[in-house]
């Protein structure tokens, strides 16, 4: 006879569970990744990461002279040798206003740098009434050694913004863009 033993019969036991178990956890993670490309999407769209490649749609252009929005201005580097930073660090913006800004950027280097700049705003559901129709942050940025340049930000402020949003922070984080040069 070639029964197996009691502990034989548990280990397989054991081990077909196991497996099971296994096989769940990577339909499972199979399944998250899926998931996460909606997810993610949504996460930029909150954070106003979504399209930051290309100008946004501005759909209403009445200006609304009743009031007034005080828009912060700031700069961040992330291990670039450049200086960065707006003329102004406060304007004051009528929605439905077509407002143009400039940065200033300097390359410190005796070499070509490119960056890319990644928009934020505050509060966060500020990137749903902050529309910019032209911006340097739509593509990489490529310095040659010394060079000084002035960046546009042209923008309008979404009318249908809340009137208790009084002051919008607009930030602008330059990187570094790897293997670019």
């Amino acid at each position: 006879m070639n029964a197996a033993s009691p502990a034989a019969r548990r280990v397989t036991s054991r081990n077909r569970k196991l497996f099971t178990r296994l096989g769940v956890v990577v339909l499972f993670m199979f399944g998250f990744g899926y998931a996460l490309v909606p997810f993610y999407d949504q996460i930029c769209r909150a954070t106003g990461l979504r399209d930051i490649d290309r100008a946004d749609a501005v759909k209403n252009t009445q200006v609304d002279m009743t009031r007034s929005v005080r828009v912060e201005l700031d700069s961040n580097i992330s291990k670039l040798p450049w200086i960065f930073k707006p003329e102004q660090p406060v304007v004051n913006v009528h929605p439905g206003e077509v407002r143009q800004i400039l940065y200033d950027v300097v390359n410190t280097t005796d070499h070509p740098i490119t960056g890319q700049a990644i928009p934020s705003y505050s509060p966060q559901n500020a990137v749903r009434y902050f529309r910019k129709l032209e911006c340097f942050c739509f593509t990489r940025q490529t310095l040659a050694p010394g060079e000084r340049r002035q960046m546009p930000v042209v923008f309008v402020l979404d009318p249908d913004m809340p009137k208790d949003m009084a002051t919008v922070s607009l930030s602008y984080t330059f990187f570094a863009v790897e293997g670019a040069n």
